[in-house]
């Protein structure tokens, strides 16, 4: 990869005549609705800004300064995979009368999903959009629940602590006030007697490279059928849903179906204070507890400024157990891979057990072992206990590097899963890129884009290791990736046990209950075991968020579902979703 940069957003405020209508103090710019698509053409094949990473819609009825007239915003975070560094970040606004901002999906055919999200929360359209339905909720949810002035059936109050209950404690259960049967609300022009599953629309995959060659043959008659996979399905790996096409066992179009364990996280965390949200980020990727408290923290202290930069010995501290996340997520992602190729006894032995050592560490510092609920603004909840470092050293210096070889000596060349993962699940690198994956199924295309070495955070460029890529293109590649990855984890763990300081404050600042963010906009993103994890935070400068928003990779991933099953078998679609590696509490949120 290029020397990171990050361009001047005056150099761009001229490129389009008339699409840069304001730069905001931040350096973000807003960008007027009839450009965009001129604009965001100009910044992929101009500019080199090639990888649309997060887009996000925001409702701003009643923030300080905004009217009916700029009610709704879109954001998009653009980076270029290619020189790395920081976003532009673009700004487009429509009024309340006209919630509709132009669909990019013709210029980052990755913004599929997230375009389909945005309509389904905030009701706001995108012209162009070829299939804009609901996508976490289902075609008689009634309004748009993200919206500012959308109320639940069992709604209490905006913000918490709720007054009903704080200070005194009084409350009544919703259940009590609201029985069941009031509880279902159908849009208006919605007959839940008369109402069918609409049928799928399936489209043309966006690729460009070839589809799987182990199609059936020419002379064998075949009918078109569509079949379900899940939601309740042993290989979706929780309430997930495949629509497939199919000629004989040849996949002719997929469709990802997901939000059955959707529960509106993003709303939950915009009535939360800001630190009531820290343990709500452990139940995303539940397999990645520290690394999403990471994420979540290092955005708001962005907002926070100096007086919340961790200490010295807290840095240390969050890589040494967001790398042992990583070798804990790698580790279960190959063992389900296994479980989905048919081996049993494999996933058991090497993957869970040193994912169980793991965690005894993390029980011991968080007293959790899967909702650690351990990263705080400024720091850690808390320091180490006696014998704990002894433990751990043990664990990166002895064993982890031994049973990495030991599951390659077993797996690598293993005829079976080579057979069944070579060349299966073709993902181009420029459909990987415009798509908009991430993580070991981008690096697994050959595109070296890691956000730890693109574009710098914490204290990652202390430490030497390389970026895991292979250009395979396959589920194989996306095995490899892993494997090195682990490795490389390994590499950082060993230079943290030399580097960091034997004892320090664990948190910049006094110990916080409740903190008031200054007002302003923060996207802060990790390089998570899945790909980018990001989250978008508005200010509007009291203790509860303004605007929560969760870049989840195991979501945005599935872009490519579809694109890498086509011409392959509906066995073959098992071992690609598992490619992706995607946990459901965080795809659907």
């Amino acid at each position: 990869m290029a020397e990171a940069r990050t361009i001047d957003s005056a150099d761009l405020t001229n490129a389009v005549p008339g699409a840069v209508t304001a730069t905001l103090p931040n350096g973000d710019l807003v960008v007027a609705r009839e450009k965009l698509i001129e604009f965001s053409t100009y910044l992929r094949d101009k500019a080199g800004y090639d990888y649309l990473s997060n887009v996000t819609g925001v409702d701003y009825l009643g923030y300080k300064g905004r009217t009916e007239a700029d009610r709704f915003e879109v954001v998009y975070h653009v980076f270029s995979t290619k020189q790395g560094g920081g976003p532009v970040t673009m700004h487009v606004r429509a009024p309340a009368s006209d919630p509709s901002v132009p669909s990019v999906i013709s210029v980052w055919p990755g913004t599929d999903l997230q375009e389909r999200e945005i309509w389904d929360l905030y009701g706001i359209r995108f012209p162009g959009h070829p299939n804009l339905r609901r996508i976490l909720l289902w075609e008689g949810f009634d309004g748009h629940p993200m919206r500012k002035d959308w109320k639940e059936a069992y709604f209490e109050d905006d913000k918490k602590p709720f007054k009903s209950r704080h200070p005194d404690g009084h409350h009544t259960w919703a259940e009590t006030r609201t029985p069941w049967a009031h509880n279902v609300a159908y849009a208006s022009d919605f007959d839940p007697q008369e109402w069918l599953q609409p049928a799928t629309q399936f489209r043309a995959p966006v690729t460009s490279g070839a589809a799987g060659q182990n199609g059936h043959g020419a002379d064998m008659k075949t009918e078109r059928i569509v079949v379900n996979m899940g939601p309740q399905h042993p290989s979706t790996h929780g309430v997930f849903r495949m629509l497939v096409a199919l000629e004989g066992e040849t996949i002719t179009a997929l469709e990802p179906e997901m939000g059955y364990l959707h529960r509106n996280h993003e709303k939950i965390g915009e009535r939360n204070t800001y630190i009531q949200n820290i343990p709500y980020t452990d139940r995303l990727d539940y397999i990645s507890s520290m690394s999403n408290n990471f994420g979540y923290v290092l955005t708001v202290e962005k907002l926070l400024g100096a007086q919340f930069q961790p200490t010295e010995y807290a840095n240390y501290l969050r890589i040494l157990m967001v790398e042992l996340t990583r070798v804990i997520n790698h580790m279960w992602a190959i063992g389900f891979l296994l479980n989905d190729l048919g081996a049993f006894f494999t996933p058991a032995l090497y993957a869970i057990r040193e994912r169980e050592l793991i965690l005894d560490l993390f029980e011991a510092v968080s007293g959790s072992r899967m909702m650690c609920n351990y990263m705080r603004f400024g720091g850690v909840a808390r320091d180490l206990p006696a014998g704990w470092l002894d433990e751990c050293s043990k664990i990166i210096n002895q064993r982890l590097d031994r049973k990495i070889d030991e599951m390659e000596y077993y797996l690598t060349h293993n005829e079976i899963l080579v057979a069944r993962c070579k060349g299966v699940g073709y993902l181009s690198p420029a459909d990987a890129v415009a798509l908009s994956t991430a993580g070991p199924v981008l690096r697994a295309s050959g595109v070296p884009y890691d956000v730890r070495k693109a574009d710098p955070y914490s204290i990652y460029d202390r430490f030497d290791f390389k970026v895991a890529c292979f250009d395979g293109c396959d589920v194989y590649a996306r095995y490899q990736v892993r494997i090195e990855e682990m490795r490389q984890s390994v590499l950082i763990l060993k230079q943290v046990l030399q580097q960091m300081p034997k004892s320090g404050e664990i948190q910049a600042g006094k110990k916080q209950y409740s903190i008031r963010v200054p007002e302003g906009t923060a996207y802060g993103r990790v390089e998570g075991p899945k790909g980018e994890l990001g989250f978008y935070v508005v200010s509007d400068g009291t203790g509860n968020p303004w605007r929560y928003r969760i870049r989840a990779p195991s979501y945005i991933s599935l872009n490519a579902l579809g694109p890498m099953c086509v011409g392959y078998k509906v066995a073959d679609s098992v071992i690609v979703l598992g490619s992706i590696d995607i946990v459901l509490g965080e795809t659907d949120r």
